[in-house]
């Protein structure tokens, strides 16, 4: 297990996400920096560079000296996560791969208060304007009090004041329009997000157009 100095960048670096594959290659998880160091230090992991086009697989001893190596050349990216322990440096794996797990897990996709603000892109559904998180709220598109249930179909993103301006309301009854029609996505929000950012680049050689993933 690895002992890290501590520090901002220490724990932001530990809590970085990396993309958990099964034995055959598969997505199956996103996982935590930290998770990903206590798997490999088990040797229940290995780590997947993808380096010109090509996986290379690392066990954890192996992944200390390129590490080691790429640190004393100072071949290290603004965009990589990196990890100062006791004893020497070590780079944050954008993915492992799990040696003893072949399963695939159910396409759950968790209905909360995040995925919903992910899925509708942080943009209120009736006035179409961005907001921070703190300024946003969900909306029953057909009222509790007309029938309308918790539901992906029936749940958007509303600002706080579009909110307040439909009420106990349907958009119609309110005179308002949906930006666009709900729907439960396809794929885990939270990894769509986090694919779309050059940190996570790599990602997109395992991801592809397969069906996902539950987050950890």
């Amino acid at each position: 297990m690895i002992s890290a100095t501590t520090g901002k960048a220490q724990s932001s670096a530990m809590q970085a996400s990396v993309l958990a594959l099964n034995k055959t290659y598969s997505p199956v998880h996103v996982i935590s920096a930290k998770r990903a160091f206590c798997l490999l230090s088990k040797d229940i992991a290995e780590v997947i560079s993808v380096e010109d086009g090509t996986y290379m697989n690392y066990d954890f001893s192996s992944w200390i000296e390129i590490s080691g190596l790429r640190a004393e050349f100072n071949e290290r990216d603004e965009l990589e996560d990196w990890i100062q322990s006791v004893n020497f440096e070590i780079q944050v794996p954008r993915v492992v791969r799990l040696l003893r797990y072949d399963r695939i897990p159910n396409n759950t996709i968790k209905f909360n208060r995040r995925n919903i603000f992910i899925r509708d892109s942080y943009r209120c559904q009736y006035c179409q304007k961005k907001f921070s998180l703190k300024q946003l709220s969900l909306d029953h598109v057909i009222p509790r009090s007309h029938g309308g249930g918790m539901s992906w179909e029936n749940i958007v993103s509303a600002c706080r004041r579009c909110n307040t301006k439909k009420g106990g309301r349907t958009p119609s009854q309110a005179g308002m329009k949906l930006f666009q029609k709900p729907a439960k996505p396809s794929r885990n929000p939270v990894l769509l997000q986090q694919v779309k950012h050059a940190k996570y680049e790599s990602w997109k050689n395992f991801v592809g157009t397969k069906e996902l993933l539950t987050c950890d």
